[in-house]
């Protein structure tokens, strides 16, 4: 009895909800709800609600103004080398507009410059997903491709990239690069590259720890 008066009072909450903090006390009540007898109906009641709360909060903050300030300010401190402060600010502007492709490759390179390439490549899929014309996807997940030594797929990302962009040099220089260690291997002269020491220096600095154990980042 008490969980269906809880239940049904976290489905009244849910009907007056006109903003994400609005839907706090909704949830509260049917997690009490929970708690006194666990039923699948109120379980999803419980789950569409921290659902809605989280799109309108992402509605909420969505500001591409500020999103673009802080791009900006991201890449001034990729100029300045500083990556780490720079993977803050792309963060922080992908939070402002989800749908910001440049943001992705941008911060898709600060990844690669710390090393951290599975998060790179994953920055550089989204920007080719958002924007399968933007040669910076393309130019972004070759690149970290590259660097995993993962020659052939890199080809395959730099030749994508030409379909859309038959003329950019950095995807011309990509595949030229590819070519040549593809080539190197099949010889046998191959000389291997020092990726797993450059990723355990950059996973030795504390700030870099920081910023990739950050829920926000693996977002």
């Amino acid at each position: 009895m008490i969980a269906k008066a809880l239940t049904r009072k976290g489905t009244a909450l849910v009907k007056m909800a006109k903003c994400s903090k609005d839907y706090e006390p909704a949830i509260e009540t049917f997690q009490k709800a929970l708690t006194e007898h666990r039923n699948p109906d109120t379980l999803k009641k419980l789950n569409d609600a921290e659902k809605a709360k989280k799109e309108l909060e992402q509605l909420e903050y969505f500001d591409p103004k500020i999103a673009d300030e802080e791009r900006e300010k991201g890449n001034e401190s990729f100029k300045q080398q500083k990556y780490p402060e720079a993977v803050k600010h792309y963060t922080e502007s992908l939070r402002r507009n989800p749908k910001d492709p440049k943001a992705y490759s941008n911060r898709a390179a600060c990844y690669t410059k710390l090393g951290a390439l599975p998060e790179g490549l994953k920055d550089a899929e989204k920007c080719i997903e958002l924007d399968p014309t933007f040669s910076k996807g393309y130019t972004r997940k070759g690149a970290v491709q590259f660097f995993m030594k993962e020659y052939d797929k890199a080809l395959e990302t730099y030749q994508e990239g030409l379909k859309h962009d038959p003329n950019n040099q950095e995807l011309l220089d990509g595949v030229r690069r590819c070519v040549e260690q593809i080539n190197r291997a099949s010889r046998g002269d191959f000389s291997p590259e020092e990726l797993k020491e450059r990723q355990a220096k950059a996973m030795q600095d504390t700030e870099i720890q920081n910023i990739l154990s950050d829920p926000v980042m693996r977002q």
